[in-house]
């Protein structure tokens, strides 16, 4: 474990684990990294795997801002501490950072595995029938967060986990509640419902992944044809590599880690060299 102290007083704990080509989970709004335990443990057997606490979350500095841009900052002193030449996985805003890090830094940033769907702005998905689209369903979920964050992450849930029983659900907003705050929370949804990481993904080119499954996100994202079409339309140099329903990087982790094996085999023979 260890602290990278940042500009105004803050430091944020990071740890790693394994040898191996780098892989870092970047940060989302409210997840708890240990929500991806299964796939770190499983690529941890031959990578050096990176995780880390955002400010105002888990063991970092409890203070803000938490805004894109400091964010993306944070997310590029994690990663040249950690030596770069990184495979970044991010899910939700935490795509968001890795492609503006990874288009700004190439150095820094081998490729950014996007699980779920491509980095897009809110614009894009205007006439589908994702809830996503909705001006009215996104700022009512806005306010939520802002006055009622455990029904928020609760209702949010709910609907892109139906798997989940009542138990599991009680257990997973609990475990999400106690590592990030809802201060922290609000403002890193609204920052991400106002971000626009189209040209960043597409200057991402080919380093750019997208690991998608048609059940992702529930109803807040249309179907996964229509998020295919976005993303060669709007990214096309990006590699899409579809699972089947309910074999995501949650629910069967080997399957990520066996994608993210082939893309990080090409850092394994060149550091061999």
């Amino acid at each position: 474990m260890a602290r990278l102290e940042r500009p105004g007083g803050v430091e944020l704990h990071w740890e790693e684990r394994g040898e191996g080509p780098l892989v870092v989970l970047a940060p989302w709004w409210s997840g708890h990294p240990g929500v991806y335990e299964g796939l770190l443990s499983d690529l941890a057997r031959d990578h050096r795997v990176v995780r880390w606490d955002a400010r105002g979350t888990g063991e970092s500095t409890r203070a803000g801002p938490y805004e894109m841009e400091t964010d993306c900052s944070d997310l590029e002193a994690i990663l040249e501490a950690a030596g770069g030449g990184a495979v970044v996985i991010g899910t939700a805003d935490g795509a968001n950072r890795g492609v503006h890090v990874a288009a700004s830094r190439e150095d820094l940033v081998a490729a950014v595995v996007a699980l779920g769907t491509a980095p897009f702005a809110r614009t894009h998905f205007e006439g589908s029938e994702g809830m996503i689209a909705s001006d009215t369903v996104v700022d009512a979920f806005l306010k939520m967060v802002e006055r009622d964050y455990r029904g928020a992450l609760r209702s949010l849930l709910a609907a892109t986990n139906t798997q989940m029983s009542e138990a599991q659900l009680r257990e997973r907003v609990g475990f999400q509640v106690s590592y990030c705050p809802p201060e922290p929370a609000a403002a890193r949804v609204r920052a991400w419902a106002q971000d626009d990481p189209t040209v960043a993904a597409r200057e991402t080119g080919e380093r750019l992944w997208i690991l998608a499954a048609p059940d992702v996100a529930g109803p807040w994202l249309p179907p996964v044809t229509e998020r295919r079409r976005l993303t060669e339309a709007l990214v096309p140099q990006a590699h899409i590599e579809e699972v089947e329903p309910e074999t995501g990087p949650i629910t069967q982790p080997g399957i990520a880690a066996a994608v993210i094996r082939r893309i990080s085999a090409p850092l394994r023979l060149e550091s061999s060299r």
